[in-house]
């Protein structure tokens, strides 16, 4: 393997063409240079100067090595200056998992923000669910995730709350409890309900049931479905209603009805929380960066309670 100080040692010479002023340029005595040109020849196997009293001059062998010699040098003078950015977190890749963020615009905002102050930054995204998100992340195929409580311990990941907001209910909009400004929980009892599968996110169905339960029943699920938009265009076909966040009820449809809940419990039962996870212990500049823009964007301190 030849080194880079020969590398250049090799192109101060062939620039020169002169062994004394190259060494001065280099900063170092005559006679190591020569021995350092001498090691290169040898390594390369073939001599890179024509020497004599006069003059010195590049061999065809060291015109050619001079142009690759060049190249090396600056491909691993790039090489070293991306990886300084990188560790800067000026510069990268980062892999985002999310469910649905469309409806915060805050959020969105902190992306948007981020990647104008940080151009350098490619990201790769992939919607998921949280049971998935958490996964990613465990195994080191995310950086960050957008998530919903996994609803079981994920040790190793840090989570935490960056926005809250009530539960709904979506009613077909020629349901008979359409008109009423809130509908009391308990009035639910007897509907079917449709729901995304509890795999995908077992602390939010978990919430939904439990919710269900301080109202005086358990809910009969008729209909599953992954996506929280898909949930709402089965309650528009009248398959049943749908405990929703209230995020879901900015998108105006005329054949669905969104309203709130009256139920006897706890407020962190009756609102859902959207999470920001990242593995604790795997530093990342440039995630950390992203982190600090998503709390600056939202207000947030940066060190506030996990989940």
């Amino acid at each position: 393997m030849i080194e880079t100080r020969l590398l250049r040692q090799f192109i101060a010479v062939a620039e020169e063409l002169h062994f004394n002023r190259a060494a001065q340029r280099l900063h170092m005595a005559q006679p190591p240079l020569s021995q350092a040109i001498r090691r290169l020849e040898q390594a390369i196997g073939a001599p890179l100067f024509e020497r004599n009293n006069r003059s010195v001059s590049l061999t065809p062998a060291g015109t050619a090595f001079l142009a690759s010699a060049r190249q090396m040098l600056h491909l691993m003078d790039a090489g070293v200056e991306q990886a300084r950015r990188v560790a800067q977190g000026v510069e990268g890749h980062l892999v985002l998992t999310f469910i649905n963020i469309a409806p915060y615009g805050e959020l969105l905002r902190a992306l948007r923000r981020f990647r104008l102050a940080y151009p350098g930054v490619a990201f790769t995204m992939h919607e998921a669910s949280t049971q998935d998100q958490v996964e990613a992340l465990e195994q080191g195929r995310a950086d960050l995730g957008f998530m919903r409580a996994p609803g079981r311990t994920t040790p190793g990941l840090r989570l935490l709350p960056i926005w809250h907001e009530p539960l709904v209910v979506a009613l077909p909009a020629r349901h008979p409890l359409a008109g009423s400004a809130r509908i009391p929980l308990t009035a639910l009892r007897d509907e079917a309900f449709v729901s995304s599968p509890r795999y995908l996110g077992q602390g939010f169905h978990d919430q939904l049931a439990q919710l269900c339960q301080v109202a005086g029943f358990a809910p009969r699920i008729v209909q599953q479905a992954r996506q929280l938009q898909t949930l709402v265009a089965l309650v528009a076909s009248d398959f049943g209603v749908a405990l929703l966040p209230a995020s879901l009820a900015d998108d105006r449809r005329c054949d669905v009805t969104f309203r709130p809940i009256e139920v006897a419990a706890p407020e962190a039962l009756r609102q859902v929380t959207l999470l920001m996870a990242w593995r604790e212990h795997a530093p990342c500049a440039i995630r950390d960066r992203l982190i600090d823009e998503v709390c600056r964007t939202l207000a947030l301190p940066r060190h506030s309670e996990t989940f």
